[in-house]
Parts: structure tokens; sequence; C-alpha cells
């Protein structure tokens, strides 16, 4: 009897037109990322997903067909709100992420993109350790965000000719 309620929840799964997310296909065989910081948790997840691909991670990128290039990467935080005696009771988390997509020789093929993330998060100074675990996990959050955005955006590129 469960087997048949699998069976058929599966089923209808399919009829309904539900797939499971797949890894971007991209259309082009060589990519290289310049300009990001050297301990850049966004070049890492990047490098992690492209593998994941077809395509070849290049270091020179005179040679790559594409070239993804970080102008900016930003993360911070601020005080959205504080007690009267300024202990903080609120942050919001940014991550602010610029790029380009280009050719070697320069030509623009997505111009700049302002990626704008934004997490707030409750906080007490009597559970200052467990929120700033929780502070890195909402930063993890939006690097995985960021990441699947952009890995989207060079799905969408097409090499002219």
């Amino acid at each position: 009897m469960q087997r048949r309620s699998v069976l058929l929840a599966s089923l209808s799964l399919a009829g309904c037109g539900f797939e499971l997310r797949h890894e971007p296909e991209l259309h082009f065989k060589t990519l290289a990322l310049v300009g990001f910081p050297p301990d850049s948790p966004l070049a890492l997840g990047l490098k992690r997903q492209i593998k994941r691909t077809q395509v070849q991670l290049i270091e020179d990128p005179a040679r790559a067909q594409v070239v993804l290039e970080a102008t900016r990467e930003v993360r911070d935080r601020t005080v959205v709100a504080s007690t009267s005696v300024g202990q903080v009771r609120e942050w919001t988390l940014r991550l602010q992420f610029d790029y380009q997509i280009r050719l070697p020789d320069g030509e623009l093929l997505v111009p700049k993109v302002e990626l704008r993330l934004y997490r707030d998060m409750n906080y007490t100074e009597s559970t200052a350790l467990s929120k700033e675990q929780e502070a890195a996990n909402l930063y993890g959050a939006m690097h995985s965000d960021a990441v699947a955005q952009v890995m989207r955006r060079l799905a969408a590129v097409r090499l002219p000719g």
C-alpha cells in the first residue's frame, strides 16, 4: 500500500511539470575570474559551481573565452535598532558585489551588475557568541544566493559570431 502511494505521488509530480533544479548550462568552454580578493568566499563558491559544469577555469584572462571581472566585493553590517543606553538590538548584514562579464579584448557581454543582498538579524549581548555564528550562517546564505545569481547570468551569455 505504501509503495502504491509513493508511485502515485511520483506520477502526479511528473505530470505537473515538476523538475529538480539543475546546474545552469554555460555556452562557452573557458572562463577566467579576475578582480576578486585573495580570500573571497564568492570566488570560492563560483569556482566550486563552475567545476560542476563543462567549463574550464583559466588563470590568464587573455586566453579565456569569457572573463568574469569583480569590481567590488564588500561585506558589512549596520545597526538598525538600539536601546536608549546604546546597546545594539538589531543589525542589517549586507553583501555588495559588483561585476561585469566581458571578452578578453574588453568588449562587454554583460555591463556592470550591482548585486545587493541584505539580511536582518536581532541581537542581544548575552548571546553574542551564538549571534556571531548566526551572522556567519546568514553571510554564507547570501554568498550562495549571489553565486546562484551569477551562474544564471553566465548561463545567459552568448558569444558573438
